[in-house]
């Protein structure tokens, strides 16, 4: 006969198949009495999961409650859930990839090391057909989770933007996604200072570092601050304008990645972006098809004079277009 625990265990196991199971079923998988299985389900109430008992012939099956209980999976069933959550982690799927990390982390903490092993040579055989450069492994993203949780350190590999790569310990503080992309924000250790790092850059080494004591967070707004390391202070010219149009319909077209957008009224809003090129932070603003006005920074006022007036220039040797007569300039489009 099963010890009380072990047989809770495999009566949870049975009732979470999808059926009806009578008192007389489950005694004789449990070699128990019905009035034993009568008792071991009142446990199960107890511990907060439902089991309904079906009118007519007695007999049992699970229900959904108020909050979820533990969940027993099969080697099969948690080899799937893992590779959902992997793929749910980098699908794109707005506010999906976050939550997916947390689960699968502490999905991959309890997983036996031959379940874990399965996992891992399917995602090594698998190709997803998304954006290499912004690619990430679900892997990478779990173990990071991990490490904030349990206030290890990190170590790992880099490169940086302009193609640079070294060596980093970092204490990590959390993950932020946008679209495709991961980022880490952590208190590099090296460099004694905040850093936000793109997950797709770096290499995870083991193990990890030592334990750490949590610090104050970089901003209270991370979004906010992980979009001006990212779209802004990177770049040799750091533009900001004001905008003619509603913050949020500018937002829909710059993404956090591109630049960031503070409201500033119903109808404007301070845009900030950065480039490498004075061309591109023109081109850039003046592809939104709205006013604008330049801020900064002083030089790309000139530049933009000074593009202006070679585009003029450039319409004095182009075919002119054809004249609008008075009738069709009044006629409604």
């Amino acid at each position: 006969m099963l010890e009380t625990s072990a047989r809770l265990l495999r009566l949870l196991s049975l009732l979470q198949t999808p059926r009806d199971w009578s008192g007389t079923e489950l005694a004789v998988r449990l070699g128990v009495s019905s009035r034993t299985v009568r008792r071991d389900v009142e446990r199960l109430r107890d511990l907060g999961y439902v089991v309904h008992a079906t009118a007519g012939a007695p007999g049992y099956r699970l229900g959904a409650g108020a909050g979820l209980p533990p969940l027993l999976l099969d080697d099969e069933e948690a080899v799937a859930v893992a590779i959902g959550l992997g793929t749910a982690a980098v699908s794109g799927v707005t506010g999906i990839e976050e939550t997916s990390v947390r689960a699968l982390a502490k999905l991959e903490q309890v997983l036996p090391a031959r379940l874990r092993n399965r996992v891992g040579d399917l995602r090594s055989v698998t190709v997803p057909l998304t954006d290499r450069a912004s690619a990430v492994d679900p892997a990478t993203l779990t173990a990071i989770a991990a490490a904030v949780r349990a206030r290890e350190s990190l170590r790992f590999d880099y490169r940086s933007h302009d193609g640079t790569e070294d060596r980093r310990a970092a204490e990590p503080y959390r993950l932020v996604n946008s679209g495709r992309r991961w980022y880490l924000v952590a208190w590099d250790t090296g460099r004694g200072d905040w850093r936000t790092f793109r997950i797709d850059r770096l290499r995870l080494r083991t193990p990890n570092g030592p334990r750490f004591t949590p610090r104050e967070p970089p901003g209270t707004d991370l979004v906010q601050y992980v979009a001006e390391r990212i779209s802004v202070n990177p770049y040799r010219y750091r533009g900001r304008f004001t905008v003619h149009a509603p913050a949020d319909v500018i937002a829909a077209r710059m993404p956090p990645t591109i630049a960031v957008v503070e409201p500033t009224g119903d109808d404007t809003c301070v845009l900030s972006t950065g480039s490498n090129s004075l061309d591109e932070l023109a081109m850039w603003v003046a592809g939104l098809g709205v006013p604008f006005e330049v801020h900064d920074p002083p030089e790309l006022v000139r530049h933009i004079h000074a593009l202006a007036a070679r585009l003029s220039e450039a319409t004095r040797y182009g075919p002119r277009p054809p004249a609008v007569s008075k009738d069709q300039a009044e006629s409604p489009s």
